[in-house]
């Protein structure tokens, strides 16, 4: 009788995995054929015991015949709580072969972002941006890649993995088209929830191949593994009994063969009784009598390698279970004897990794599991301490910190609050996170137990602002926060409330602290904050007369603090709101400024204030045409995140009021590429919020300057540009952007219901700019014809509301709306005074189409073609689309 055999120098838990072997073999011909090859995933899914790891090692085995760079990472049953372990394992090799100035050059701008949560670099000041660290990696590994093709990343037990490796893991798969990286990943099927499993499941869907999933060894395969093991003369009911008692698992077939083996137990059917006692032993209960059979201090050993689960040593380990050290080196023979740990695979091993790991994850979980609880507990306390006196500091321990039993001890409490503040400054706010709420348990004294909570809402703010809310609402109703510390609270609770759509709230929260003040620095600095988050409500919940008080708050600032120039800001964004004097808006915020820049304090990546501030001063320059100073802020904010490895919500605002800035300035097709990138950014934050809006509301505009209808159609379809709006202002305004869509797309009547709504909802916000809000001129020229009083009535509106507010782009855009509804001579005065004032404006585009329409009223080919060139440098493919039709019929021109 004979059966299929695995291929030679493979492992015997390969047997039946043809299939899934030859997937692997046709995946690295395909790496190594062209360096210029797509990369792949292949997922492997198989419960515990199929071969996961045996295949694993076939790949290796495989890739390194063909030359290939290996670098193999797993995950651990103990380790998902240590953020970055499974993605710094994989980098090992990679790092460990360059000189710290070479990591530098190679890593580049992202060395500072990435380097800390690879633990290369010490960390910054500042909390790290959870999806810039991710960015971080992506690149570091894409550039490190290139530099060792072909390359194989292999992740053992990714089911363990930590859930800041498995979304670095989803954001790489993503960008394998270009990149010639072959990614093989095994996992149990089940056992994950939540982020994690979320991860998991969107790296499967990434895959271009049928994921593998292993199954158990049929009986034949059994006989053919048996007789190959411990000899042809295996007889059929030996082997058949060997099949019944392991189920066909692959690795407890091959652990009871290896039992067969040492026992010397014939294989004959007479014997086969005995292999169920055999196969006991090496799990489960049987597994925890074999370590009380070797001995106390055996046990404890094996316990303490189990505690540890990672960068096992015998020093360490001796220290743990307070043994000696001849007795540890005793012990650590013994068990690798015995099989239970055993040596790391030199060519897999990585830095840290220690002298011993568990010969399978499956015996480590069963001698963890086998642990007294009171036992286990104090030796994850007694770790935590080993690990701290080791060097690799509060955060290295924090794992086994989290399994103490809670005892009132505020040094541990301490030691969680510094390891907190170790996650958040390399990007890890759900590991932070955990070490707070478990402070919390010990508990923490009254005089620091709002602290945590403070800390604990700071940690969750970019993740659950709802959580963040109640803790933060919780820790301001205790004693322990005062001064400076209460107000930041309040300000930092005020933002968690507007993140989660909760504006009105927020107002009223800073309303009511900043009452509880006397006169002075901190109530100034919340009624800035409550002011602002008034001027960014898009509804009617502004309360009366707040410009009023506004202005005569900011008329007593000189610009002397930040508070001060806060409001100065904000007057000068709600004047420009209002279509108040340009020319006195910039110079209110000119004073906000410190000798023509940002007063420090008030930086772009300055957590006492935040980013909205910044972009309200930003965007009245920019409707006040003085673009230079709001491109340079919008440029600043640019370079300040990327800087700071924020790749966030606020890199996406950053593209979008940048996008906003060149669009106004006529480059559309800068402006396009910014805020499509804006718009990528937005998709992985999470649609519905206000920076969402802005990235759409924006591009929509742009695709209809540039005369792109169906594309903006497209967009806006795909992206849910439509009511309901959201309770923050956006600009421009979303309302006359779907207007002009839904006009410029035939919709006629339903593009004036649209513009109808956005003029009340103008009236009820006071904002009469009608540069911000053009719903006028656009629903003069909808009316035209249909109502021609009316729209007559709306452009004179329109042009008086310009000349108050003063710059040349609103007088002369209310001039063009003007002239579109006249013919003959007084259109082409109309026109030709439109050009004088656009000719004058910052803003090309709006110039490029008054020159355009000039031409046609004053039948000029020479000015045609002035605005057809104008169009073509903006990019407004639309009004050169217009120009050229007009000039090649040539009717009525001269």
């Amino acid at each position: 009788m004979t059966e299929d055999r695995p291929p030679e120098a493979t492992s015997a838990s390969l047997w039946e995995r043809d299939e899934e072997v030859a997937g692997v073999v046709e995946a690295i011909d395909a790496l190594c054929a062209d360096q210029s090859s797509s990369g792949s995933l292949l997922v492997v899914r198989g419960e515990a015991g199929f071969g996961k790891t045996a295949l694993l090692a076939e790949t290796r085995r495989i890739a390194e015949e063909r030359n290939c760079v290996v670098w193999q990472a797993r995950g651990g049953e103990t380790l998902k709580s240590v953020p970055f372990n499974v993605v710094r394992q994989l980098l090992q090799p990679a790092l460990l072969s360059l000189m710290p100035e070479e990591a530098r050059e190679y890593l580049g701008d992202w060395y500072d972002i990435a380097g800390p949560a690879l633990g290369i670099a010490e960390p910054g000041e500042r909390q790290a941006d959870p999806q810039g660290v991710c960015d971080g990696l992506v690149a570091a590994v894409r550039r490190l890649a290139k530099r060792e093709w072909p390359l194989v990343l292999l992740i053992d037990d990714a089911h363990w993995a930590d859930q800041e490796t498995l979304r670095w893991l989803a954001a790489f798969a993503e960008r394998l088209d270009d990149l010639s990286v072959l990614v093989v990943v095994a996992r149990r099927p089940g056992e994950v929830t939540g982020e994690r499993g979320r991860y998991l499941d969107a790296i499967a869907a990434l895959t271009g191949h049928p994921v593998a999933h292993l199954s158990v060894l049929t009986p034949k395969a059994t006989a053919g593994l048996t007789r190959a093991t411990v000899g042809p003369h295996a007889d059929d009911p030996f082997c058949r009994e060997v099949w019944a008692v392991t189920g066909g698992n692959p690795y407890e077939t091959v652990e009871l063969l290896a039992k067969v083996q040492d026992s010397q137990l014939q294989p004959v059917e007479s014997s086969a009784a005995e292999l169920r006692a055999l196969n006991a032993s090496s799990r489960g209960d049987g597994l925890v009598a074999r370590l009380d059979g070797l001995g106390t201090e055996a046990t404890r050993f094996a316990w303490a390698a189990a505690i540890l689960g990672t960068g096992i040593s015998v020093k360490l380990v001796a220290r743990l279970a307070t043994i000696t050290g001849d007795e540890a080196d005793r012990c650590a023979e013994l068990l690798r004897s015995e099989r239970i740990l055993t040596a790391p695979d030199p060519a897999t091993s990585q830095a840290d990794v220690g002298e011993l790991e568990f010969a399978h994850p499956l015996i480590a979980s069963a001698v963890y599991d086998s642990i007294p609880g009171g036992w286990r507990t104090a030796m994850h306390g007694i770790a935590a301490q080993v690990v701290t006196d080791s060097g690799r500091g509060a955060a290295a321990a924090s794992r086994h910190l989290l399994q103490v039993h809670p005892e009132e001890d505020q040094e541990l409490v301490e030691q969680l609050r510094e390891a907190a503040r170790e996650h958040l400054s390399i990007g890890a706010p759900d590991a932070a996170r955990r070490c707070l709420e478990r402070a919390l348990v010990e508990p923490p004294l009254a005089e620091t137990h709002a602290s945590v909570l403070y800390e604990l809402g700071c940690a969750t703010l970019l993740t659950a602002p709802a959580t963040t809310i109640g803790h933060i609402q919780t820790a301001l109703a205790m004693p322990g926060l005062d001064g400076q510390a209460r107000v930041d609270a309040v300000f930092r609770l005020s933002q968690a409330l507007l993140h989660n759509n909760q504006l009105e709230e927020a107002v009223r929260t800073v309303e009511a602290e900043a009452a509880r003040h006397h006169p002075g620095t901190a109530r100034m600095r919340l009624q800035a904050v409550q002011y602002m988050w008034e001027g960014l409500h898009a509804g009617e919940g502004t309360s009366p007369g707040r410009s009023e008080r506004l202005a005569e708050l900011a008329a007593t600032c000189t610009g002397r603090d930040n508070s001060e120039r806060a409001l100065l800001i904000l007057r000068g964004f709600d004047a420009m709101t209002h279509g108040e004097n340009a020319e006195e808006v910039v110079e209110v915020c000119d004073r906000a400024l410190v000798n023509g820049r940002l007063a420090p304090g008030l930086g772009w990546t300055d957590t006492e204030w935040g980013l909205e501030i910044l972009m309200m001063l930003a965007s009245a320059y920019a409707y006040t045409d003085r673009l230079d100073r709001a491109e340079s802020l919008y440029n600043e904010a640019l370079r300040a995140y990327e800087t700071a490895g924020w790749s966030g919500g606020h890199l996406s605002l950053a593209h979008a009021y940048l996008g906003l800035g060149l669009r106004r300035r006529g480059r559309l097709r800068e402006a396009e590429i910014s805020l499509r990138e804006s718009l990528r950014l937005a998709e992985r934050v999470g649609r519905g919020l206000p920076l969402y809006w802005s990235a759409t509301c924006n591009l929509v505009d742009t695709l209809l300057a540039r005369g792109h209808v169906e594309e903006a159609w497209a967009i806006a379809e795909q992206y849910g540009f439509a009511p309901p709006y959201p309770s923050t202002i956006v600009l421009p305004d979303p309302r006359c952007v779907r207007g002009r869509l839904l006009i410029a797309v035939g919709r006629t009547k339903d593009g004036i219901n649209e513009l109808e709504q956005a003029a009340k909802a103008a009236s009820v916000r006071g904002h009469h700019n009608p540069v911000l809000v053009p719903w006028a001129v656009d629903l003069a020229r909808a009316l035209a014809v249909e109502d021609p009083t009316r729209a007559a009535q709306l452009a004179s509106d329109a042009r008086r509301r310009a000349e108050r507010f003063g710059t040349d782009t609103a007088i002369g855009e209310a001039l063009r709306c003007a002239a579109a509804l006249e013919t003959g001579q007084r259109a082409v005065r109309l026109a030709a005074q439109a050009v004088a004032y656009l000719e004058s404006s910052p803003c090309q585009y709006e110039h490029a189409a008054a020159r355009v329409e000039y031409g046609i009223a004053a039948r000029s080919v020479a000015e045609i073609n002035r605005g057809l060139t104008l169009a073509r440098s903006c990019g407004a493919d639309g009004l050169a689309t217009q120009a050229r039709e007009v000039l090649e019929t040539g009717r009525g021109l001269r």
